[in-house]
């Protein structure tokens, strides 16, 4: 830790899960948490969202692969005997989605026909909110720090009553923002005096000096300033944290990414990108007052969001994880330190700007067979389909719709296909088999359609339009056909 201190690294580090997308299995976590912790991991985020297991009014609200109270237990028990502190996040303001979808809950929309942000005007808002912490808060006794969300607020002060709100004298948005933000941590505060409240801080930003300090809010919370960028602005970040201080926040949070801030589709974990998103932040730590600072999360999104794709998987993304947390553990990112990570992963040469496949790190399997497909999945198909002289001269699509093939072409490259075919049959369901261990069906299924089914089911129609023409073929004698015409 000294190393850490005397680089002016933060002393928390806080590793996101993101869990309203590709879930892991408890039985995973337990093998990962162990991992973290040898890395330089002081704590978790959980982000549960809909995978929390609410009861009650709320129980609508839990994915069928949500997590039951015992694995969530077992998660929590098994964090505290690696040492790793536990911060909860229950989103209350923005990102709502995964509650406003659902129709009981669509009155409680700010803007009617938009399910990402909660109306601060209802008292059954304020209610819901308040039911939402207190049964995340029966199964994260003793915790230090809640975080509250409220990032991304889109939409806020469109709703019908918050327009005629707004219509008063001395009312704006950012007004509007921070009595929600203070009602709700001021309700975490009543009922749990020993939590301090964490918020997302891209909403405050904008604010004014004198319209923060007069909200009350710095006295309730402490901000996590977030950025993922690779050229983050060091300067910039530093004056933000000055203006957060004479505001009257006692601390402020970083969050910084190892995964999922740079595609929203993207598969493979760009690990270049996010070490120098580290560095960054190590810069504005170390200009920074060294009281001002209560820790980093290093956040890892599954989703931008709640209704959009998949990002990178969790092990795909830990050699990118494991490299940040070194980095950050210790003030830079040298060679021991690029060592120390190999050793911890089980990677015999760790690449920064190239992606890397091979480990014996939980789930290692999973990173090799997902580079596997991105790189050559697509490519292999694209290039038999689309470059294939004999496809593409006498196998195009209009001599396919109109079923008019000479059957000594299919000779040229049909073998090809159905070997192709084979191979990455073979790939996928080894795939399918590995993910399935860490991952629920509803992960694989939707992570298979994304990224496989297009390039296996163009193959697979191929050569199902050449069987059902062969099927029909007199001997090979017959120069060219044209059935259906």
């Amino acid at each position: 830790m000294a190393a850490d201190m005397a680089a002016g690294g933060p002393r928390r580090r806080l590793v996101h899960l993101d869990l309203k997308g590709a879930p892991p299995r408890a039985a995973y976590l337990a093998e990962v948490l162990p991992l973290l912790r040898a890395l330089g991991a002081s704590g978790l985020l959980l982000e549960y969202e809909d995978t929390f297991p609410y009861a009650g009014p709320l129980g609508q609200l839990r994915a069928p692969h949500a997590y039951s109270p015992g694995e969530v237990r077992a998660v929590l028990s098994q964090a505290r005997a690696q040492g790793l502190e536990v911060v909860p996040l229950v989103q209350t303001f923005g990102h709502m989605e995964f509650v406003l979808k659902h129709k009981e809950f669509a009155h409680l929309r700010e803007v009617k026909v938009f399910p990402n942000a909660l109306n601060p005007h209802k008292e059954e808002s304020r209610a819901l909110v308040k039911a939402m912490i207190d049964q995340v808060m029966a199964l994260h006794e003793g915790v230090k720090w809640f975080h509250i969300g409220c990032d991304e607020v889109y939409y806020l002060g469109e709703g019908e009553e918050s327009k005629q709100w707004l219509q008063q004298q001395d009312n704006t948005p950012e007004k509007l923002c921070l009595s929600h933000i203070k009602a709700v941590a001021s309700c975490v505060a009543s009922s749990y005096p020993s939590v301090m409240p964490i918020v997302w801080d891209d909403m405050l930003r904008g604010m004014s000096e004198e319209t923060l300090a007069e909200s009350g809010v710095p006295q309730l919370v402490q901000p996590m300033i977030w950025d993922y960028a690779a050229d983050l602005d060091v300067e910039g970040k530093v004056r933000l944290i000055e203006k957060y201080r004479r505001c009257g926040f006692s601390k402020v949070w970083f969050a910084s990414a190892f995964k999922g801030a740079t595609g929203v589709n993207q598969s493979l974990t760009l690990i270049g990108h996010h070490l120098k998103n580290h560095l960054q932040w190590l810069k504005v730590a170390s200009s920074s007052p060294p009281d001002v600072l209560e820790g980093i999360a290093l956040t890892g999104w599954q989703r931008y969001d709640h209704f959009s794709v998949l990002c990178e998987l969790l092990p795909v993304a830990i050699p990118s994880l494991a490299v940040c947390l070194q980095a950050l553990e210790n003030g830079g990112y040298s060679e021991k330190t690029k060592e120390n990570v190999e050793k911890l992963l089980g990677m015999s040469n760790l690449e920064t700007e190239t992606f890397m496949s091979l480990g014996t790190f939980p789930g290692s399997n999973i990173l090799t067979l997902v580079t596997q497909v991105s790189f050559y999945l697509k490519s292999s198909v694209d290039e038999l389909l689309e470059r294939n002289r004999y496809v593409t001269g006498w196998f195009s699509p209009y001599h396919r719709k109109r079923r008019i093939i000479h059957p000594i072409i299919m000779q040229h490259f049909q073998p090809d296909a159905v070997s192709l075919l084979a191979k990455w049959n073979a790939v996928v369901q080894d795939l399918q088999a590995a993910m399935e261990q860490v991952f629920h069906a509803c992960t694989v299924e939707e992570w298979m359609e994304e990224n496989v089914h297009p390039s296996l089911q163009k193959l697979q129609r191929v050569l199902n339009i050449w069987a059902s023409l062969y099927s029909v073929l007199p001997p090979p004698l017959t120069p060219l056909i044209g059935l259906g015409q």
